[in-house]
C-alpha cells in the first residue's frame, strides 16, 4: 500500500517526539509573549499596592500640578531668600498702603512693610506649622489608634469614649480658650493645641483599618504559626493599614495651615513678631478699601497651599483605594 502523507503542522500520529516538539514550541511562544499593559509580566512577580499607586500617580494631572506647587513651597520655605531678598520685619511707615513699585511688586500694607516679602516668609511658618502637628497627629493617633483596635477589650472601649469627648469639641473655640492664656511667640503652643485636638480622627481611621487587616486569612496563618503580637502588628499588619492614614493625614496638613491662619488671624494663634499670613491678613483687613492688595497677596497664597495639599491627599486616596479605581 503506498504511504500515507501527513499534512504538515498534523499532531496525530507524531508519538512523543512531536509531542516533545509541540510543547516545546509552546513554551518558546509563552516566553516571548509581550507583558500586560500595567507592567507585569506573565512571569514576573505582581505589583504591590504602592508601586499600583505610584504608577497611577504619575499619571494624574491633579497630583503633577499639586506637586509641584508644593515643592515650590517647600523650597521657598527652606530658602526664602531665592526669591525674597528683602527683610520682612523691615517697615517704613512712609511707605504704608502703597502700591505695586520697582522691587515691590505686591506694594506696601499698613505698616510699611514688603508685602511681596512677607508673603514669602509666611510660607515657611505656614509648611512648619503644618507638617509638624500633621505628624504629631499622625504618629499619636496611629499608635493609640492601632493598639486599640489590635487589642482591642477595655482599652478600646476607654479610646472610644475619650474620643468621643474630644469630638465634641469645637476646634475654633477650643482654641480661643487653650491659646488664650499662652504668652510665648513659639509655633510650638500652636502644634500643640492642633495635635491635642487632632489626633482623636487619625486614631478612628488607624482603628477600623486595623480591626479590618487582622481579620486577613495572612495574619491568622502568622498568628498560628506563632509570630509574636510585635511582630504581627509591625511586619503584617501596619504596613497594609496604614494606607487609610497616610490619605486622611494629607488632606489635614492642608486644614492644620488653614487652622493655623484662622487662629493667628484672631489673635490666639502666632503674634507678632512672628511672620504669618494669618497675621498679615488680620493686620490688613481695616485698609480693605484703602489697599486691598495687603490683603489679596496673603489671602491668595493661603488659597492655594491649602488648596495644593487637599487636591494632594485626592490623588492619594484615588490611587491608594482598590474601590476608586
Amino acid at each position: 500500500m503506498p504511504e500515507t502523507k501527513e499534512p504538515d503542522g498534523a499532531i496525530a500520529g507524531t508519538g512523543m517526539g512531536g509531542a516533545m516538539d509541540l510543547a516545546a514550541s509552546e513554551a518558546e511562544t509563552l516566553e516571548n509573549r509581550p507583558s500586560r499593559p500595567d507592567g507585569a509580566g506573565t512571569s514576573g512577580k505582581p505589583r504591590s499596592l504602592w508601586s499600583d499607586a505610584w504608577h497611577d500617580l504619575r499619571r494624574n494631572p491633579v497630583f503633577i500640578i499639586s506637586g509641584l506647587v508644593i515643592c515650590f513651597l517647600v523650597v521657598i520655605s527652606l530658602w526664602p531668600s531665592l526669591i525674597a531678598s528683602g527683610n520682612p520685619l523691615k517697615c517704613d511707615l512712609a511707605k504704608a498702603q502703597e502700591g505695586s513699585q520697582p522691587g515691590h511688586p505686591f506694594g506696601y500694607d499698613g505698616q510699611g512693610c514688603d508685602v511681596y516679602t512677607r508673603t514669602v516668609y509666611g510660607a515657611r511658618t505656614s509648611v512648619v506649622v503644618g507638617v509638624c502637628a500633621t505628624l504629631g497627629v499622625a504618629i499619636l493617633g496611629s499608635v493609640l489608634g492601632g493598639l486599640a483596635g489590635f487589642f482591642g477589650g477595655m482599652g478600646d472601649s476607654v479610646l472610644s469614649r475619650i474620643t468621643d469627648i474630644f469630638f465634641a469639641i469645637p476646634v475654633v473655640l477650643g482654641g480661643l480658650v487653650l491659646l488664650s492664656v499662652v504668652t510665648s511667640n513659639s509655633i510650638w503652643p500652636v502644634i500643640g493645641f492642633m495635635v491635642l485636638l487632632g489626633w482623636p480622627q487619625i486614631s478612628r481611621i488607624a482603628r477600623g483599618s486595623v480591626i479590618t487587616v487582622k481579620q486577613n486569612d495572612y495574619v491568622q496563618a502568622a498568628r498560628a504559626l506563632g509570630s509574636s503580637n510585635s511582630r504581627l502588628l509591625l511586619r503584617h499588619i501596619a504596613p497594609n493599614a496604614v494606607a487609610p492614614v497616610i490619605v486622611v493625614a494629607t488632606i489635614a496638613l492642608g486644614t492644620y495651615i488653614a487652622l493655623e491662619a484662622t487662629l493667628s488671624y484672631l489673635g490666639v494663634g502666632l503674634k507678632p513678631p512672628s511672620v504669618s499670613w494669618g497675621i498679615d491678613i488680620s493686620a490688613a483687613s481695616p485698609y480693605i478699601r484703602n489697599a486691598p492688595h495687603a490683603l489679596l497677596w496673603p489671602s491668595g497664597a493661603l488659597a492655594i497651599t491649602v488648596l495644593a495639599f487637599i487636591m494632594l491627599g485626592d490623588a492619594v486616596r484615588d490611587a491608594l483605594d482598590p474601590k476608586l479605581r
